[in-house]
C-alpha cells in the first residue's frame, strides 16, 4: 500500500511480523506432529490444509463482510457517510475503499481486505443514527487506520490459523483412524486432541494481544489525523453505553466478530482473564485518548 499520513506504528509492526513467525512455526510444528502420527492420512492433511489457506487467504474479506452484513452502497444512497470517508481519505493520503452498510441496530463499524484495492470500510444503520459527524469522522478515521497499518489481514490470516488446528484434526481422525488397526489407535485418539488444543490455546493467547494493541494503535493514529481525539472518546463512550442496552440475543449474534468491530459487542467477565479480550477496556482507551488531547495541546 502506498506511504500515508496515518501516524506509523513501530511496536504494531513488529508485534505483527513476531506474530505471524510464531504462529507459522506453531503450524509447522503441528502438522509435522499429525503427519507423524497419521501417516496413512498425510495426503488428506496438505491438500486440504493447503487449499483452505488459499480460500481463507483471497477471499476471507468477503467472507467476514457477507457473514456481519455489509452491503455496498453508493453517494447517493448514503450521502453522509461517503463525505466522511472522502474528507478521511484525504486528510490521509489513503486509496478510498468501498463503503458499506451492515442492517442492524447494534452500533458498531469495522474493516475488513487484503490491500486498498478490495478494502470495504463498513458501519452499521444503528451507529449511524446515533453519532454525530465528527464522532462518526473518529470511528471512519478509526478503521481506515486498521487498513492503513495492514493489520485487518494479518488478523484475518493469524485468526484462521487457529481455526485450522480443529480442521486439521477431524481430517486426520476421519481419515486416519477409521481404517487403523493398529494398537497405538488408542494413544492416538488422546495425543491428536490433546496436540490441537495446545496449538489453539496459544495461537488464541497469540491473537487476542495483538487484537488488543493494534485498537489502541488505531484509536491514537485516528486522533493524531483528525486532531480531535474528544470526538474518538465521545463515539466510544456513546457506542459503549448504546451497547448495554442492546438485547443480549442480538449482542450474542455479533460477539464471533468482535475482534473486527470499533467496540466489542460483548465485554468479557471482570472475572475472566483480561488476556481473552479482543479490545483493551474502555478506560484504557479513553485515558490514551486524554494523554493525546494533552500531547496535541502543548503542542
Amino acid at each position: 500500500m502506498p506511504r500515508n499520513r496515518f501516524a506509523q506504528d513501530r511496536g504494531l509492526t513488529t508485534r505483527m511480523v513476531v506474530t505471524m513467525f510464531l504462529i507459522g512455526l506453531l503450524y509447522v510444528v503441528f502438522v509435522g506432529a499429525l503427519l507423524a502420527l497419521l501417516r496413512g492420512a498425510w495426503p488428506m492433511i496438505l491438500i486440504i490444509a493447503g487449499l483452505l489457506f488459499v480460500v481463507q487467504f483471497w477471499f476471507s474479506d468477503r467472507i467476514a463482510a457477507f457473514s456481519m452484513g455489509a452491503r455496498e452502497v453508493t453517494p447517493e444512497q448514503q450521502p453522509e457517510l461517503h463525505g466522511v470517508v472522502d474528507r478521511i481519505c484525504a486528510l490521509a493520503d489513503l486509496p478510498k475503499p468501498k463503503v458499506a452498510v451492515a442492517q442492524s441496530d447494534v452500533p458498531n463499524a469495522f474493516a475488513t481486505g487484503r490491500n486498498h484495492k478490495n478494502t470495504v470500510v463498513c458501519v452499521t444503520t444503528g451507529l449511524l443514527r446515533r453519532l454525530e459527524p465528527e464522532e462518526l469522522e473518529g470511528v471512519v478515521a478509526h478503521e481506515l487506520s486498521h487498513v492503513a497499518h495492514k493489520d485487518v489481514a494479518v488478523m484475518t490470516i493469524a485468526s484462521f490459523l487457529g481455526i485450522l488446528a480443529g480442521v486439521i484434526t477431524r481430517i486426520g481422525l476421519w481419515g486416519g483412524f477409521r481404517r487403523s488397526r493398529d494398537p497405538g489407535t488408542a494413544a492416538l485418539f488422546i495425543l491428536v486432541p490433546l496436540v490441537s488444543a495446545v496449538v489453539y490455546a496459544i495461537s488464541f493467547l497469540l491473537t487476542r494481544m495483538l487484537s488488543r494493541y493494534r485498537e489502541l494503535s488505531a484509536d491514537r493514529s485516528a486522533a493524531l489525523l483528525t486532531g480531535r481525539p474528544s470526538a474518538l472518546a465521545s463515539a466510544l463512550t456513546k457506542v459503549s453505553g448504546e451497547l448495554a442496552a442492546i438485547p443480549t440475543k442480538d449482542l450474542r449474534a455479533a460477539e464471533p466478530f468482535n475482534a473486527f468491530y470499533f467496540a466489542p459487542a460483548l465485554t468479557t467477565s471482570p472475572t475472566v482473564s483480561k488476556l481473552l479480550a479482543t479490545h483493551p477496556s474502555l478506560e484504557q482507551r479513553l485515558a490514551q485518548l486524554a494523554a493525546i488531547t494533552v500531547e496535541l495541546d502543548h503542542r
